[in-house]
């Protein structure tokens, strides 16, 4: 089969010329990777900007960018240029949102389990928390002790929705880690306890089912169920977290942010929800404005069996296809249009027989060593993952727009590997 690459796996600006050579945001990918060197991620900065208002225009001003999907400071900077909040999970990702310039009051701070420490710096400084646990009420009542001042809060809920995903990124199902349970009556006893005590200032309900849903009757699903819930409460704000999926591959299809959010306003409206609607993209802002750049390293053919194409990065810098088997497409930005004929399994430079990076992927049939290999849809968890496995070095981050690239995130050296050393 000759499996043409899909437009929709490409950022918004993605133009191919005459000579079948690709751009995004103006710039030529094989002049980039020859500057910036492999391996390299490349954001279109147009397209995640274009998210980014898309989220506003459909949920408001209460919408936040979940930034574990990719965070860093120009990241973190233009999310807020384009009037979104940001949903952090650490105190590492609050550190860097405060040192890109979001006020704290437009950040949101989640987590499972947030250390006192974490919690104190929210506190002090007006961020708004999402509390995960009874252990964390006990903290933020310490808190409030030590300086009379109420923290904002939102109680995390699991409505016991089983999510069309991946069970890794199932949240929303009774047996979670995350969120207290509507069926158990810990929900229940956890609003009522902050709705009475002076240390907290509940302004909402908050709950995620997961991530990468295709189905958006899984969230219409968690609306029925949390409507007889929220209702009563008198809340200002109902967060139905993030987890809109994104196509990878030929033949997956996603519902935009705007139909995403016509589903749940009407969901929430036909429930008698009252209360604010808002949502916590990231997946659905990052993903697909982002690809990565390899070079082709080795070609190693083993007759009846398969072709191994070996890259110069792999799961330090893409390890979801290990953690989840998750599937991408594979081209040659030299020849985007060209046929892809040749099925060949793409791994990396890594010390495991798990370092895969596309089992099955379609290429041209001229393929050589010394190529560029791109894969589409690399900007969400593949930067915010990465890990010096191997003692890689990471790559650099490059956002591109109006015909030119600049370095965001720089690529890591061999000295850099050694500065925490004692």
């Amino acid at each position: 089969m000759i499996h043409p690459l899909p437009r929709y796996v490409l950022p918004d600006t993605a133009a191919v010329g005459r000579d079948g050579r690709l751009t995004v945001g103006g710039v030529d990918l094989l002049d980039l990777a020859e500057e910036h060197g492999t391996p390299v991620f490349v954001y279109d900065e147009a397209h995640l900007r274009a998210r980014c208002r898309e989220a506003v225009a459909s949920f408001g001003d209460g919408v936040a960018y979940g930034s574990k999907a990719f965070l860093c400071l120009a990241m973190a900077r233009l999310v807020h240029e384009e009037g979104m909040r940001v949903d952090v999970a650490t105190g590492g990702e609050l550190h860097v949102a405060l040192a890109a310039g979001v006020p704290p009051e437009r950040l949101v701070l989640h987590g499972n389990n947030k250390s006192l420490d974490e919690l104190r710096r929210a506190h002090q400084l007006g961020v708004r928390v999402v509390v995960d646990s009874f252990d964390e009420l006990a903290r933020l009542e310490r808190l409030h002790e030590e300086d009379g001042q109420p923290t904002k809060v939102m109680v995390r809920v699991t409505p016991g929705v089983e999510a069309h995903t991946h069970e890794y990124v199932m949240t929303g199902q009774t047996d979670s880690k995350f969120g207290l349970g509507v069926a158990s009556g810990d929900a229940a006893r956890a609003v009522e306890h902050a709705q009475i005590h002076p240390a907290l200032d509940l302004v909402g309900v908050h709950a995620h089912i997961g991530s990468q849903i295709f189905l958006l009757r899984s969230f219409e699903k968690a609306v029925e169920i949390l409507a007889g819930f929220v209702e009563p409460l008198d809340v200002e704000e109902l967060c139905l977290g993030g987890g809109l999926g994104v196509p990878y591959v030929e033949g997956e299809e996603a519902p935009s942010i705007t139909e995403w959010a016509a589903v749940l306003h009407a969901a929430c409206a036909g429930a008698g929800i009252t209360a604010r609607v808002t949502v916590e993209p990231g997946r659905a802002i990052a993903a697909a404005a982002g690809l990565t750049l390899y070079r082709v390293g080795t070609i190693k053919d083993i007759p009846g069996v398969r072709t191994y194409v070996s890259v110069d990065g792999g799961m330090s810098d893409n390890p979801r296809p290990v953690l989840y088997g998750s599937g991408y497409e594979t081209f040659l930005p030299r020849a985007t249009l060209a046929e892809r004929p040749r099925t060949v399994t793409v791994v990396g430079k890594h010390c495991e027989s798990g370092d895969i990076v596309v089992r099955d992927a379609h290429v041209p049939a001229d393929l050589a060593v010394g190529d560029v290999l791109c894969t589409p849809v690399t900007g969400a968890y593949g930067h915010s993952m990465a890990s010096n496995y191997n003692k890689v070095p990471r790559p650099p981050v490059v956002f591109v727009a109006g015909g030119e690239a600049r370095v965001v995130v720089r690529r890591e050296t061999f000295d850099d590997l050694l500065r925490l050393d004692a």
